[in-house]
């Protein structure tokens, strides 16, 4: 609370009174973030932890190209590019003077090392599928890299901007997990296990300069935490907030700004395709018709949320409503199971750990099972036990997940691909999309995969993730949307 000063006799107890108010004697310079996941490690490129890229994407690590606020995609690193006629071979124009945040020079042998590391022997990059159609990269002088497709590529430009391409370079890759070093306009500071990031201002940025000094991520998985952090002033802006039942109380304090977005996160009760009987696609059908999605977005996401019947965001120009190809009819599951010649089913339930959308979530799915006879056994996970047991060793029945990737329908056609979805018309839809660049044919393969995923029921598809963001009032810049999984704190500052 403001208070006049009265002159003070001693000059000390006024240096003494003005210590004691630091707020009112100089404006911000720092940002509290808070975070709902912890990334599991530091290195965008050998995680597929959407927490790595809400971090370190477009602040400490940086690809040829980025997306930005909008969703679109524009030059980064790569201050321009020219593609070949027949769209085999692209070459970029690198910006010059770039260094990472350990004094090294950033050029083109680090473009090389970084886009032949995505695909070489024992990567453990999770969206090398992506950039399998590069046949070579070569480094023409310091500025300028030849990159020679296998075919061509309509997605190459958009897929660089994936922060599973940023740029990293030789001499420090290797300790990318624990100490992360890009050429972004933030470097790495410090962090603390279990708590928080803290980023600094890059003073030898190449690009436009932050206004910010200094950010720190905290994480709070916890909803009734995260609502005490804000109101404490603990955390002042949470961009992804965990406890939507509470925010009509941050609408109605002037200290607060509510902030409704869009994302990418298609939210899905994954079922493991390769397992049986989940291999069976009556189980399947039988699953997606227990499910009444509203009941899941009113009573974990608190009205938060837009049903879908496929694999693409609403936003998206191509997207078709198929939510009535499997709608909420418990009766014709029961029948469906029956067909199937199904009894006593008893599937596990594997839940990540967030708090709304996964363990809200799965405790009514597992309700909504239980009325047409499938048992569940719930095991919450945390996130490295996740990405170990389901994501990785495939050791699951059902989970729940929201995919935030963009565009990213093409997942459901990798092989070994957790879903383990393998269906050879779908494959053949997405191999023709990646080499098609025509619009109008794009639109029609894309319908084509969304119309396959739905008639196959090849998961249960639930919500696509609101965007939900608290933030203090006079914080500026922050995402209202979610085009890609940032936290990108570039426009960032604070009202004068």
């Amino acid at each position: 609370m403001r208070r006049s000063l009265v002159v003070l006799a001693l000059a000390g107890a006024l240096a003494m009174t003005t210590a004691m108010t630091p707020a009112f004697a100089q404006a911000r310079t720092d940002v509290k973030v808070g975070l709902v996941l912890e990334p599991p490690s530091l290195d965008p490129t050998a995680e597929a932890a959407a927490a790595v890229d809400e971090v370190l994407y477009a602040n400490v690590f940086e690809g040829l190209t980025r997306i930005i606020a909008d969703g679109s995609v524009v030059p980064a690193l790569a201050k321009s590019w020219d593609i070949s006629e027949d769209g085999l071979t692209y070459t970029f124009h690198l910006v010059e003077g770039a260094k990472f945040h350990d004094g090294t020079d950033f050029n083109a042998d680090d473009v090389k090392f970084s886009l032949d590391r995505i695909n070489a022997e024992g990567s453990l990059n999770a969206q090398k599928a992506l950039y399998a159609s590069i046949a070579s990269v070569e480094v023409v002088d310091p500025a300028t890299v030849k990159v020679t497709l296998k075919q061509p590529d309509g997605n190459l430009i958009y897929n660089l901007a994936w922060g599973d391409a940023v740029i990293v370079a030789p001499e420090s890759a290797d300790a990318n997990k624990t100490n992360p070093i890009g050429t972004g306009p933030f470097s790495f500071k410090d962090r603390v296990e279990g708590d928080s990031i803290t980023l600094e201002k890059n003073q030898a940025y190449w690009g436009t300069p932050v206004k910010l000094e200094g950010a720190t991520f905290k994480f709070i998985a916890d909803p009734t935490a995260a609502f005490a952090a804000l109101q404490a002033g603990d955390v002042d802006t949470f961009p992804n907030f965990p406890a939507p039942e509470t925010v009509a109380q941050f609408q109605s304090d002037p200290r607060f700004r509510v902030v409704i977005g869009s994302t990418e996160g298609e939210t899905i009760l994954t079922m493991n395709n390769g397992k049986a009987p989940l291999d069976n696609v009556k189980v399947r059908e039988a699953i997606a018709h227990a499910i009444d999605r509203q009941a899941i977005i009113d009573g974990a996401m608190f009205g938060y949320g837009t049903p879908i019947g496929t694999f693409l965001s609403p936003a998206n120009p191509d997207y078709i409503d198929l939510t009535a190809q499997s709608n909420y009819d418990p009766e014709k599951s029961k029948a469906l199971l029956a067909e199937a010649g199904v009894t006593d089913l008893t599937l596990s339930l594997k839940l990540p750990p967030v708090e709304g959308y996964a363990r809200r979530g799965g405790e009514i799915i597992a309700s909504q099972l239980a009325a047409v006879g499938i048992k569940t056994e719930v095991t919450n996970l945390e996130w490295a036990q996740w990405l170990s047991e389901v994501f990785t060793d495939k050791n699951y029945d059902l989970t729940i997940i929201s995919h935030t990737e963009p565009n990213d329908i093409g997942i459901f056609a990798r092989d070994g691909y957790y879903f383990q979805y393998n269906n050879t018309d779908f494959n053949k839809l997405i191999a023709d999309l990646a080499v098609t660049s025509d619009p109008a044919k794009r639109s029609e393969l894309t319908k084509a995969a969304e119309k396959n995923l739905a008639d196959n029921y090849a998961v249960g598809f639930l919500f696509e993730l609101a965007k939900v963001g608290v933030e203090n009032a006079k914080l500026k810049g922050m995402w209202e949307n979610a085009p890609t999984q940032a936290t990108d704190l570039t426009g960032v500052s604070w009202e004068e």
